[in-house]
C-alpha cells in the first residue's frame, strides 16, 4: 500500500491515518510460515513543525512452535515502530528516516520488513516453560518423568556410602 502524503506536508498539525492488512503467509522463517493470519497495519503520519512522523503497529497472530517443549501454540505478536519521512537524507543513512519517493512512502513494504526484522529468534509457549527431559523426552510441562537424578560422578562415592548404611 502507498500512501499519498502531499496533503500534509506543507501543514502542521494536519495527519493521515491508516490501516490495511496483508498477507504475509509467504514469509519463512527457519522452513516454517508463521503468519497463517492476515497482519493487520494501523497508523498515522502528522505533520509536526514541519517535520513528518510516522508511527505505525504491525500485529497478527502466529502459529509457533515452542523452542523448549516443541509444542504448539498461538503467538500475539504486536511490533510498534516510529520513523521520520524526509524527501532526502542529508548526511549518509540513518534508520530513523524513511525516503519519500516523490510524495508518497511504501507502507506494504515497509511494514513487511519491520515484521521480518521484529520476529523473535527464540519463541516460547511461556517464560516459564520447562522444555522436555533430556533422557526420555517428557515433556516436563505436564508433569515430572520417571527417570532418576543422574549422580555426579565426583560424589557417586559418597553416594555409596549412603546406601551402604541403609
Amino acid at each position: 500500500m502507498r500512501l499519498n502524503v502531499k496533503r500534509i506536508i506543507n501543514t502542521p498539525g494536519e495527519r493521515l491515518d491508516f490501516r490495511f492488512e496483508m498477507d504475509l503467509s509467504d514469509v519463512d522463517f527457519g522452513g516454517v510460515c508463521p503468519a497463517v493470519r492476515p497482519v493487520s497495519v494501523v497508523g498515522q503520519v502528522r505533520n509536526a513543525a514541519g517535520v513528518l512522523l510516522l508511527d505505525m503497529e504491525v500485529a497478527t497472530v502466529l502459529q509457533s512452535v515452542c523452542d523448549r517443549c516443541a509444542r504448539e501454540f498461538e503467538n500475539d505478536v504486536s511490533i510498534p515502530f516510529s520513523a521520520m519521512l524526509a524527501e532526502q537524507l542529508e548526511n549518509g543513512e540513518n534508520d530513523e528516516i524513511v525516503l519519500l519517493e516523490g510524495d508518497e512512502v511504501d507502507l506494504g513494504e515497509l511494514a513487511r520488513t519491520v515484521f521480518i526484522l521484529g520476529m523473535d529468534t527464540k519463541t516460547l509457549c511461556s517464560e516459564d516453560c520447562k522444555g522436555l527431559c533430556a533422557k526420555c523426552g517428557a515433556n516436563l510441562n505436564d508433569g515430572p518423568c520417571s527417570c532418576k537424578a543422574d549422580i555426579d560422578p565426583r560424589w557417586a562415592a559418597l553416594g555409596a556410602l549412603l546406601n551402604r548404611d541403609e
